[in-house]
């Protein structure tokens, strides 16, 4: 029985021991790759005032991204039907994409669905994308579902709690998580700010996918198992990252005290998580980090204290694709996946509010549990 927490916060109690079974993962990009040299040359034409600041493209650790429409198209204006209508159409067709491998991958049929967990934070529709994606492929009529707007960039990981905790309540249900998002659709050139040139060095199109079940692990075969859960949020942050609402589009808000924030709390905050679950930082054998930029990734590891061969995945996910806002961490953990790693990984994002989401994974090898981590060297 979960333990109640108490009116002080201090017990934030609720101790989700998951051992849900992740059963596939899947991830997907548009078409259009977008060298960062690229974005750089559109970025000094769209800003010219701000051309100076060129160390911010060149000094991100990004090589490429991807775009769901040609880089010349964000040097234009454009209004919330034009941007509305290209969101619902490329982020469905992104969905379909991974959802297809995922649910493949975990060798099931999309008829095996009982639910089906969709997030978004750069688009809105109405119908939801699970509506519209259900359109196109062959779920059953009574597949539960819920859609998530809201999380930021923290949707990958608070989403894919959200869908491991509806696994959890239905053993044996198979549940479906799928997130996409395509910041390219909310470049606004006509805003000359700060936060847009930098957001502009940053952010990617991307879509994930991960089918989900708790069951036995003979009757749900898995190299990853979600263990636990949680998250944090520090009052009195609403301008530190978010959305403004303007007359065209989403207007970004990135403050610059983000980075000196995360050195600050983020140490703290990963501690009593972990703490609620009887595991400390050396338990952790990586730290599969949403890849925020290169000042974000750094700002973790200071306040951590660990080396880069810990967060390698998180770098080479954002070298090779940039920021995907919630896409990216899925791509981290696949990454991990597809190199072998193995042990206890900690996934980490950070959204609107400002916040923070956690997880623990347990990755396999062979279908054989890990060896427990060797102690550290200093790196």
């Amino acid at each position: 029985m979960p333990i109640l927490a108490k009116r002080d916060g201090t017990d934030r109690g609720v101790h989700d021991d998951l051992d849900v079974a992740l059963l596939s993962v899947a991830t997907a990009v548009p078409s259009h790759k977008i060298l960062q040299s690229e974005a750089l040359a559109h970025a000094q034409a769209v800003f010219p005032q701000l051309g100076r600041l060129d160390g911010l493209y060149t000094s991100t650790g990004i090589e490429a991204r991807y775009s769901c429409v040609p880089a010349d198209w964000c040097r234009a204006p454009h209004g919330w039907e034009e941007r509305a209508t290209l969101f619902q159409s490329h982020a469905v067709d992104l969905l379909e994409r991974v959802v297809a491998e995922a649910i493949e991958r975990a060798g099931l049929s999309v008829g095996d669905i009982d639910m089906v967990v969709t997030n978004t934070i750069t688009g809105i529709a109405v119908p939801s994308l699970d509506s519209l994606l259900i359109d196109r492929m062959a779920f059953r009529a009574d597949v539960q579902r819920l859609p998530i707007f809201g999380f930021g960039c923290g949707g990958g990981v608070g989403g894919l709690s959200r869908a491991a905790q509806l696994a959890r309540s239905r053993p044996g249900a198979n549940v479906l998580f799928a997130t996409v998002e395509l910041c390219s659709l909310c470049a606004r050139p006509n805003d000359a700010s700060l936060a847009m040139f930098v957001s502009a060095a940053l952010f990617g199109d991307g879509a994930a996918a991960v089918v989900l079940r708790a069951a036995p692990s003979s009757d749900a075969p898995s190299r990853c198992a979600i263990r636990f859960v949680g998250e944090k949020q520090w009052p009195g942050t609403a301008r530190v990252l978010g959305w403004d609402i303007r007359n065209d589009g989403f207007g970004m808000v990135l403050a610059p005290e983000l980075p000196a924030l995360m050195r600050a709390e983020l140490a703290p905050a990963v501690t009593a998580f972990l703490d609620r679950h009887d595991l400390g930082v050396t338990d952790i054998a990586g730290f599969l980090f949403h890849a925020g930029g290169r000042k974000i990734l750094e700002a973790a590891e200071s306040a951590l204290a660990i080396g880069r061969s810990l967060t390698r995945h998180s770098w080479n996910v954002m070298r090779r694709y940039g920021n995907m806002s919630s896409a990216t961490v899925l791509f981290i953990l696949q990454n991990a996946l597809d190199a072998g790693d193995c042990g206890q990984q900690l996934l980490a994002a950070f959204g609107p509010g400002f916040s923070a989401y956690f997880m623990v994974v347990q990755l396999l090898k062979r279908q054989q549990p890990c060896a427990p981590p060797e102690p550290r060297l200093p790196e």
